[in-house]
């Protein structure tokens, strides 16, 4: 069988410093070490990194309650009332967000204060999309993902609109959704915060899938942007398959395959998916 790795798999730049960070810090300290979440969206790195005495913080009320030490802010960010909340809780902060969010942070901040109305394209549900809300003025900020949800947004005419983006998500559908926007006729800017990492990686996992018999798609079930890049393959093979770890790959389904390809999140540890790939190329 031919195995096709994408070169774009595995951890982003601002997924790896934030997990060498957490590591660091739960070296280099006695007292107690906590994540707000998860460092990331993978069980596997949040258990071991549990296993040496790092605490992942579900929210705020938790946190209250738990004695003081150092709280890493993860790669997806926090709002403004948030990270104040905690430093007035008495917690040494370590600001593990990754630097293209920090980016959105300040973009919407500088913009809402102007004026504009700000509009995220993302999940809003999502931790990120949830920490930019948080630097934005709440009444001129607006989330949103579906192209129904870009028909029906509407503003007075000629009021001003700043559009940023989750920085995970599909640079086709931002794109799909801009033009529907821009068509109201409001005075608009348009600022594209999707990552390169997260161009790159939906691009080559694309066009890897559009020339294989299967994909594999690895990593967490919780990560918004391997659920994108399963969509993606999804739409250019059929046979496209998501697990998080070796053991969720049904062999049984690649008996008759001459190719597959694979990627994998932005969360997703080398380690697991250089064990997937090794088991495909010997095993089938």
């Amino acid at each position: 069988m031919q195995v096709v790795l994408a070169e774009s798999a595995g951890f982003c730049f601002g997924v790896k410093r934030a997990v060498e960070l957490v590591y660091r810090e739960a070296k280099k300290h006695k007292i107690p070490v906590y994540t707000f979440g998860p460092i990331i969206h993978n069980e596997e790195v949040v258990e071991d990194l549990e296993r040496k005495g790092v605490h992942a913080v579900k929210d705020m009320e938790e946190l209250s309650g738990l004695p003081k030490g150092v709280l890493v802010i993860r790669s997806h960010g926090i709002s403004r009332e948030i990270k104040e909340e905690i430093q007035g809780l008495g917690f040494q902060i370590v600001d593990a967000t990754c630097p293209f969010v920090l980016k959105i942070h300040k973009i919407v901040e500088e913009y809402s204060k102007k004026g504009y109305h700000v509009l995220i394209i993302g999940n809003d549900s999502h931790p990120e999309v949830e920490g930019i809300k948080g630097w934005s003025l709440a009444d001129r900020t607006t989330v949103l993902q579906t192209r129904e949800e870009a028909e029906k947004f509407s503003l007075s005419p000629g009021e001003k609109v700043c559009i940023v983006s989750q920085t995970t998500f599909n640079y086709n559908k931002f794109q799909e959704l801009v033009e529907i926007i821009q068509k109201k006729g409001y005075d608009i800017l348009v600022l594209n915060t999707i990552c390169n990492a997260t161009e790159v990686r939906q691009k080559e996992a694309a066009e890897i899938a559009g020339r294989v018999d299967a994909m594999i798609v690895i990593g967490g079930r919780q990560s918004s942007n391997t659920q994108k890049l399963f969509e993606i393959c999804k739409k250019e093979c059929e046979n496209t398959y998501y697990i998080q770890t070796l053991e969720d790959l049904d062999k049984k389904k690649f008996r008759s395959i001459d190719n597959v390809g694979i990627t994998a999140g932005a969360s997703t540890p080398n380690k697991i998916i250089e064990e997937v790939s090794e088991n495909v190329r010997n095993e089938l």
